[in-house]
Formats: C-alpha cells, sequence, structure tokens
C-alpha cells in the first residue's frame, strides 16, 4: 500500500521525549515494529493510531500526516510566542513549564483577590 502522505514518526516520539522501546511499551508493541514505522513513515496496523496519538500527544490528525486542528486559538504577542515555543519542547520540560505557570497564576490569583 503506497501513501502519498509520510509523517515523521520519529521526530513525534523524540519531541514527546520517548525512546523507540518506551514508546512501543506504552503502546503494547515491540520496538521493532515501531522501528519499521519509522522507516516507512507511517504506522501500518489501525488499532495503534488512536492510542499513539495520545502517547505523544498529537492530534490523529497530526498523525495521519494532516494539518492540525485549533480548538483554542494561542493568544497573540510576546505571550503566543512564547506558547508556540513551549509546544516544541520535549513532554517532560513541557510538565516544567506548566508547573511554573500553574504556581505563578496560582500566587498571582491570590494576591489579586487579597487587594
Amino acid at each position: 500500500m503506497r501513501r502519498d502522505i509520510e509523517i515523521d514518526l520519529t521526530a513525534m516520539r523524540e519531541r514527546a521525549g520517548l525512546s523507540r522501546r518506551e514508546f512501543a511499551r506504552q503502546l503494547g508493541t515491540s520496538h521493532t515494529n515501531v522501528n519499521s514505522w519509522e522507516q516507512a513513515g507511517w504506522i501500518t496496523k489501525s488499532e495503534f493510531i488512536v492510542p499513539a496519538a495520545a502517547i505523544l500527544g498529537v492530534t490523529v490528525e497530526e498523525l495521519l500526516g494532516l494539518p492540525k486542528t485549533r480548538k483554542n486559538p494561542i493568544p497573540g504577542g510576546r505571550l503566543g510566542q512564547a506558547f508556540a515555543a513551549a509546544s516544541e519542547l520535549p513532554r517532560s520540560k513541557q510538565e516544567k513549564v506548566i508547573a511554573l505557570l500553574d504556581a505563578f497564576v496560582a500566587q498571582h490569583s491570590t494576591e489579586a483577590r487579597a487587594s
């Protein structure tokens, strides 16, 4: 079967901060399957598409090589640029950004209510 659209599964997996073996373990398949998919440029077994998207933190559309649909637009300006840059970090780094932002917002929300 030939596909006109290929995906960079390796880049998606690396952005998620996962080794090939860890991705395979979470997906419930072998690392040799993942290696084959990465070389082919697409996941050959349809039952793995939805779970793989969830593990990689991408939409099914992105995993299939389609443009990502945005439900909530990113704000403009410097804040939007910062969010866009943070969204390109590996998942472990994104979690650190989220924790920092949550703490900052919580602190300043408390201060605003106290005023």
